[in-house]
C-alpha cells in the first residue's frame, strides 16, 4: 500500500514540490510495487528499504519514461531482493 509518507519520499526525491500529480504518482508507485513483489517477492514496502528503494528507482523510470531499461539496469538488484525474500531452509509456506 502506498502511505502518504512513500508519496512524499517519491516526490522529495524527483523534486516535485506540487500535488497537481499525487494521483498519479500514487498509481504508478502502486504499479511498480505490485511489479517488484510479482518478481521478487512479498514485501512491506514502509519497512523494507531495499524494496522501498527498488519501487522508487522503478517509478522514477516509469515517470520519465524510460521503463525500458529498468529491468537490465536493476538486474542484480532485482536478483538479490528475490533471494533476500525466499524463505529460510526449514521454514514452510502456511498457505501450501
Amino acid at each position: 500500500m502506498i502511505t502518504p509518507d512513500i508519496l512524499k519520499e517519491f516526490k522529495e526525491r524527483m523534486h516535485i514540490s506540487h500535488s497537481a500529480e499525487d494521483e498519479n504518482l500514487k498509481r504508478l508507485l502502486q504499479h511498480s510495487l505490485a511489479d517488484i513483489q510479482a518478481k521478487c517477492g512479498a514485501f512491506d514496502i514502509s519497512t523494507h528499504s531495499r524494496g522501498r528503494e527498488l519501487v522508487m528507482e522503478r517509478t522514477r523510470y516509469v515517470y520519465n519514461d524510460a521503463l525500458e531499461y529498468f529491468d537490465k539496469n536493476f538486474l542484480s538488484q532485482l536478483i538479490s531482493l528475490g533471494f533476500d525474500l525466499l524463505p529460510e531452509a526449514g521454514e514452510t509456506d502456511a498457505t501450501v
